[in-house]
């Protein structure tokens, strides 16, 4: 899953919730897929070497090979989110780091935050927030549909406990 659960053990117990989104690709095999797509649309080309038609070929089958580099960058460098959600004895704060260097922060009395589900209405199904200090901020968006599910009933015991 793509989150972890540590636990601090001084003199104020810490429980602390790391969240990313899940990274299919990782950098080294984004450039062995590159490579094996401009292989394979180069290898059609190979009967047309030395002729005309190739020089016509060549720009479009170059520009999809580009524009294949760019979305798989592009989107490597957007999944670059992380959630820190510490538990301590008095407080809950929760800190999201974006793809653009910007944090986000919040930060409750543990006592009044509550975690909630709602299955319909949100942005993505079983989306979860986390309510106190007058603010609802989300938590896990970008996790699968089954993760949020597992991660509500996490949160839920850990805030309680």
């Amino acid at each position: 899953m793509p989150y972890q659960w540590n636990t601090t053990s001084s003199t104020e117990p810490l429980q602390v919730l790391q969240l990313w989104p899940h990274q299919s690709l990782p950098p080294k095999a984004h450039k062995w897929f590159i490579l094996g797509t401009a292989v394979l649309i180069a290898l059609p080309l190979l009967p047309f070497l030395g002729t005309v038609v190739l020089w016509g070929l060549l720009p479009f089958l170059t520009l999809a090979v580009l524009g294949m580099w760019y979305a798989l960058d592009r989107n490597r460098h957007d999944q670059r989110i992380l959630e820190i959600l510490e538990l301590g004895p008095q407080e809950a704060r929760l800190e999201r780091h974006n793809p653009h260097g910007a944090v986000q922060d919040w930060s409750c009395n543990r006592y009044w935050t509550t975690v909630e589900m709602h299955e319909q209405g949100g942005p993505v199904p079983y989306y979860i927030t986390l309510r106190g200090n007058g603010r609802e901020v989300e938590i896990g968006a970008f996790l699968s549909e089954d993760e949020r599910k597992a991660l509500y009933h996490e949160l839920s015991h850990r805030i309680r406990s």
